[in-house]
């Protein structure tokens, strides 16, 4: 089990109060809100971009708050994506498996199998700046799993598209998490997305977890 407890940061006209909240170790946890309600505060919280007051997060007996950010292991899909854009979809995922310093022999073998079930065989060799929007989503996404996270998070990972690609894009990601086995956070402000991925709906307002309830 994944336990975050006693969660706590002042923002000064703004806390993050979070005594007890569990991630799921299987399938999607997420966590749901209206803007300014919290999400992205506990979002970079946990990826230790920003110093808490007080956190123990415990993943399966080890408390990742102790360690830096790239010893927890969390595979991130951000908003904004973070591609290099001189870089084709290929050497972003190569790029991100020689940071995490995986064997090459594996890391090459977990690709071939990202691009196909990724569908990014048409944009593999080309530019990060010249992919479409979809296609930078799926690179994105391709690059957080290839360094087999603990947990994988996706920060409004939809927002972006057009509203005609979202569905297809939700149901990808959604068969690309079910076969990677990995637990997911999603951090959304979107109704579709919870109907989608179904799982752990946690809701945060004013920076606490208000309700929770479980979707099929």
């Amino acid at each position: 089990m994944s336990w975050v407890r006693n969660l706590s940061c002042d923002y000064g006209d703004f806390q993050i109060d979070i005594p007890e909240w569990e991630i799921l170790d299987q399938g999607v946890t997420s966590l749901w809100g209206p803007s300014g309600a919290g999400k992205t505060s506990v979002f970079r919280l946990l990826l230790g971009l920003e110093k808490p007051n007080s956190l123990i997060w415990d993943f399966k007996g080890e408390n990742l708050a102790a360690l830096s950010t790239a010893d927890r292991r969390l595979g991130v899909v951000f908003q904004t994506l973070e591609l290099f854009p001189h870089m084709t979809a290929q050497e972003n995922i190569r790029f991100a498996a020689k940071a995490r310093k995986l064997d090459k022999n594996q890391s090459e073998s977990h690709a071939e199998e990202l691009r196909q079930m990724l569908k990014l065989e048409g944009c593999w060799t080309r530019r990060a700046s010249l992919l479409s929007g979809g296609e930078k989503q799926r690179v994105a996404l391709a690059r957080a799993l290839i360094g087999q996270p603990r947990i994988l998070f996706l920060d409004e990972p939809f927002s972006a598209l057009d509203s005609d690609l979202r569905n297809d894009a939700r149901k990808l990601v959604r068969e690309a998490i079910e076969r990677s086995k990995i637990p997911t956070l999603l951090i959304t402000h979107d109704r579709e997305d919870l109907q989608a991925f179904g799982g752990k709906i946690s809701e945060i307002s004013g920076g606490r977890i208000v309700r929770e309830s479980m979707q099929g």
